[in-house]
């Protein structure tokens, strides 16, 4: 019995040496549930970083919005130190600096292969990071990911297969200029909603549709309402996470290295997550007796066409710093598509 008392006390004795040998905390916060694909991937980061650092870097989550309720709270909180580490989105950034809603404009990015080519460019990212530095100081953009999919239009009652179709529609937007725009562009009316109020919105028919990735619609069971999806794939989910740039600057340059590369991998995860999930999500979706479109080539440049509004709205508001940024995105852009191009030249031969 002794024996087994002094054992149980040494594993106490190492369990708390390890719990205070950790000389670096990170308290990251997100407003979603422990099931969803944030949480998970902050579990690839938090086994990575602990693990790599040998203890020194201990990684604390705290889900369902413990510590702030909402992306304005959070980044509020990064910003003042109270946390080190949150996703949000483009149009949040957008808030601080303009510019960067560019990266949210519709239809500009193709495909994930190019949306993955021009996030993973470190010298684009780092520019994006110091402009945003000197309008968010101390929010420090570490990397833009994937929350989902695709943005595409999914409705209620009636089916769209072209912009025609989106007239007098009430479609659930985020509070985003530029995803309120573009309803209107297709003769839609706008509606922001909550995040955690969309489920009822739909059911009610406080609103005729949303604009969602299929992997939220179904984790979320906003399929229960919705009968139709046009897979017009509007926009890329970035998610843009970001970090509190004087802790960031306050770790040793290994330690920093071993932030980097956790992010990596969290990364890693979150861009494969909507992948492996979408072929179960739309299976879902159609066991619900929804129905999926996949609209022609014509009909996807119609969409194009009819929002065009939306790029000519966000150069007025953001003058020549919105030109510069919307040139240098659809660069890089342009770039990304010419590299895949020449692995296909080279795969064909």
């Amino acid at each position: 019995m002794k024996k087994t008392l002094l054992s149980l006390s040494l594993a106490s004795l190492a369990i708390a040496t390890t719990a205070s040998a950790a000389e670096y905390k990170l308290t990251v916060p997100h407003v979603t549930t422990t099931d969803g694909y944030n949480h998970q991937s902050l579990l690839v980061l938090k086994n990575y970083v602990e693990s790599r650092s040998n203890g020194q870097i201990e990684v604390d989550i705290y889900p369902s919005g413990q510590l702030c309720s909402n992306a304005k709270e959070c980044i509020a909180g990064v910003q003042a130190g109270m946390f080190d580490y949150f996703q949000t989105t483009i149009p949040e950034l957008g808030n601080f600096w303009q510019p960067v809603g560019a990266f949210d404009l519709p239809y500009l990015l193709p495909n994930d292969r190019v949306a993955e080519c021009v996030y993973d460019n470190e010298k684009f990212i780092g520019d994006v990071r110091n402009e945003l530095l000197k309008r968010a100081p101390n929010v420090r953009l570490m990397a833009v990911s994937n929350s989902g999919g695709w943005r595409n239009i999914a409705t209620t009652d009636k089916q769209v297969k072209n912009p025609s179709d989106v007239k007098g529609l009430k479609l659930r937007t985020v509070p985003a200029k530029t995803q309120q725009d573009l309803v209107k562009a297709l003769g839609g009316a706008p509606t922001p909603i909550a995040w955690p109020e969309v489920y009822t919105a739909l059911s009610t028919g406080m609103v005729d549709g949303t604009k969602n990735g299929v992997v939220d619609i179904t984790m979320n069971k906003f399929h229960e309402s919705l009968e139709y999806m046009i897979l017009d794939g509007h926009g890329y989910m970035g998610g843009a996470w970001v970090f509190n740039d004087k802790k960031f600057k306050s770790f040793p340059d290994e330690l920093k290295k071993v932030i980097i590369d956790g992010i990596a991998a969290q990364n890693q995860y979150l861009r494969s997550y909507p992948k492996h999930k979408e072929y179960s999500a739309y299976e879902e979706f159609k066991k619900a007796d929804g129905v999926v479109y996949n609209p022609t080539e014509d009909e996807k440049q119609a969409f194009k066409t009819a929002a065009a509004p939306v790029k000519e709205s966000f150069l007025e508001s953001t003058g020549s710093e919105g030109k510069k940024w919307l040139e240098r995105f659809e660069k890089e852009i342009n770039t990304c598509e010419m590299q895949i191009q020449s692995d296909y030249d080279i795969q064909f031969n």
